[in-house]
């Protein structure tokens, strides 16, 4: 048909590798192609791989495809061809009708690695740097959920190995009865098929053996790839402080995290049956130990702070957080979980990620500090959610220098001990917030959020808690200059190049300079230590009272493109010099934090033209009486630049008289 010819099209591209990893020895590669029709037609959507009950269907799949398998191989001409459909159908009649089904299904159903694989080569888009705010996470869960895939595929083979070998002993043991019974030549005879079977056998347990290696080396690089991208998710967490898209569902990693924790189960199960055959040889305890390691890795990675407390949070004031447990539906019936939360300074942060050790000493008092794992049956997901939480005091470190109070990171910290079904004993589980500042007043607020932004949008996804560079290239700076006044604003607007090459003049301090700044290296200090030449205020202070402007005040006409907005003295001259009189643009306030004037040009004393600034328009002054029917009031101002005319775009925002 025309999908498997599209396959077998697409397949001249795949490695020899590939091909033999979707079509296994128990699945050749042929059954697909001469049943291709008969499977496209099978309902695979409803087969259950799990459901015992449905052995019955299975059983009758085998039956049907080994049937067609014979019907072929006498219809064939081709002596080779029918040799070989006979012994796969012979090799199939072994199989294990649930295994069989499975690899059938998802070789049809995840078949994606064959079908969407491209006709020739397409060279890879390099990797993102490391403080790439969107990272790109597509192909490495694909990659993920096909190693899945081929997890599966090993333990239904272990399965069927293990029920190959449980016949072969029954029949050995019944030839050996026999053996014991027989004289003569009748003996010769039954023990070179004892010889021959039990050479089998022994073929069949070496094949056993490194199906466990290969699973329980599938079942890590899978874990790989999951932890991979929980990290990513948390990453994007982080970087949606600054405005980044983030979808917050966990729902694909949630099962992603059970799917994982079921093969190692399933694994165990045979690694046990395999130690109690060979009586607990070395390889198979080293791989229990293996198999132990993957499982504990897996919990812990499991418990993940899906709702974060505020990053700034100030004393005696209420918050909440909520933290989800990934493996919820496995939480013992009975065994509540017991989760507390403490307050951690970057020292004790640091220890946690490297020694995995529970700080002994306290450093902040935490109000309701201690929430029970709740499982939600109508969402399937298990979280505990402290609520009401309040910081009632908090012990400062020794500050380094001149850093301030609102340069300290803390972060919450979680843990406890959870009970999971089939396992005896309980599992220690802990999580670490994104870093938070603790501030005692409201003033601190905007500080604060500098030391914030810079951790969020500069740290690396990897660093040791909660290491950031001193010093980061402009172009980086002015995208997350750029994204926060986005998201804040809620404007699809952002800033264009002459906005951004005014931004970088002033955290620079060079007003005259026309040159590339994208690679010159903003520091910490000129992003909100230092003041603004002649000014009282820091370069972050100064473009977050226009943020907060714009998003109470002016978020509209922002986005209807009538505020130009950041714009340099020089430049302004520049654009407006030889406009006619009466034409104006509005720019943010320079001298002032959270100001809008109006720059026009107007006739001067002597006979000439000059620029005049209008005092600015704070946030008191816009509550009062709007933007646009101050801009109605002023006679002076006829045309925004270039040449439209102001009651035409400003119309709308007229109000009353």
């Amino acid at each position: 048909n025309d999908d498997w010819i599209d396959v077998t099209h697409k397949m001249k591209c795949l490695p020899t590798q590939v091909l033999s990893e979707l079509y296994p020895s128990q699945f050749p590669m042929e059954v697909r192609y001469y049943l291709a029709s008969w499977i496209e037609e099978q309902h695979w959507e409803d087969f259950n791989v799990d459901d015992t009950a449905q052995e019955s269907q299975a059983l009758q799949l085998l039956e049907q495809i080994v049937s067609f398998l014979q019907d072929m191989s006498q219809q064939n001409s081709n002596v080779v061809e029918r040799l070989r459909l006979q012994h796969i159908a012979v090799n199939m009649v072994c199989c294990l009708p649930v295994f069989l089904t499975a690899l059938i299904f998802v070789i049809y159903f995840q078949g994606a690695p064959v079908t969407s694989f491209p006709d020739s080569p397409t060279p890879q888009p390099p990797c993102p740097p490391a403080h790439s705010p969107l990272p790109a996470t597509g192909t490495m869960r694909d990659e993920g959920l096909h190693s899945v895939d081929l997890l599966v595929f090993k333990v239904l083979e272990l399965q069927s190995c293990r029920e190959q070998i449980h016949r072969m002993q029954k029949e050995l043991q019944s030839e050996r009865q026999s053996f014991e019974s027989m004289l003569g030549e009748e003996t010769s005879v039954c023990s070179c098929a004892s010889t021959w079977r039990f050479s089998s056998l022994m073929a069949i347990l070496q094949k056993r053996a490194q199906l466990l290696e290969e699973a329980a080396l599938c079942l890590d690089q899978c874990l790989s790839h999951l932890i991979h991208r929980i990290r990513t998710w948390r990453r994007e967490q982080h970087l949606a402080t600054i405005g980044a898209p983030f979808n917050e569902d966990l729902s694909p990693l949630q099962t992603w995290c059970e799917q994982l924790l079921g093969v190692n189960v399933k694994i165990r199960e045979e690694v046990v049956l395999a130690a109690q055959e060979c009586g607990g040889a070395e390889p198979v305890r080293k791989l229990q130990e293996r198999l132990e390691r993957l499982f504990q890795t897996l919990i812990q990675s499991s418990l993940i702070v899906d709702k974060q407390p505020p990053q700034i949070i100030k004393t005696q004031s209420k918050f909440s957080t909520s933290v989800r447990f990934l493996l919820g539906e496995k939480v013992a019936p009975g065994r509540p979980a017991l989760l507390k939360a403490q307050i951690v300074t970057e020292a004790q942060a640091r220890n946690l990620v490297q020694l995995v050790a529970i700080p002994t000493d306290n450093v902040g008092e935490l109000v309701s500090h201690t929430a029970l794992l709740d499982y939600n049956s109508s969402n399937k997901t298990t979280c505990a959610t402290f609520k009401n939480m309040c910081i009632k005091k908090i012990k400062r470190a020794d500050r380094r220098g001149s850093e301030s109070v609102t340069e300290e990171k803390f972060a919450i910290h979680f843990s406890g001990e959870i009970s999971l079904v089939g396992f005896d004993s309980p599992c220690r589980v802990q999580a670490l917030s994104v870093p938070i500042v603790v501030i005692v007043h409201g003033s601190q607020d905007i500080n604060a959020m500098a030391t914030i932004i810079w951790d969020c949008a500069f740290s690396d996804p990897d660093r040791v808690p909660f290491v950031v560079p001193d010093r980061v290239p402009w172009k980086q700076m002015c995208m997350t200059l750029e994204s926060k006044f986005m998201s804040e604003v809620k404007t699809q607007r952002g800033l264009d190049i002459y906005n951004q090459h005014f931004l970088a003049q002033k955290i620079f301090n060079k007003p005259d300079y026309s040159g590339d700044f994208s690679n010159m290296l903003v520091t910490w200090s000129q992003f909100n230590k230092e003041m603004l030449p002649g000014r009282a205020f820091t370069f972050w202070q100064w473009f977050e009272g226009v943020l907060e402007l714009t998003k109470k005040h002016l978020q509209n006409y922002w986005s209807d493109n009538l505020i130009f907005g950041f714009i340099g003295k020089q430049h302004l001259h520049l654009i407006l010099q030889d406009r006619p009189n009466g034409t104006f643009l509005l720019r943010f306030s320079d001298s002032e934090i959270g100001g809008i004037t109006i720059a026009y040009i107007a006739p001067s004393e002597n006979g000439g033209r000059k620029i005049q600034n209008i005092q600015p328009f704070t946030k008191k002054d816009l509550e009062i009486r709007s933007l646009g029917d101050r801009i109605r009031d002023i006679a002076s101002i006829t045309h925004m630049y270039p040449e439209f005319q102001k009651n035409d775009v400003f119309k709308k925002y007229y109000t009353g008289t």
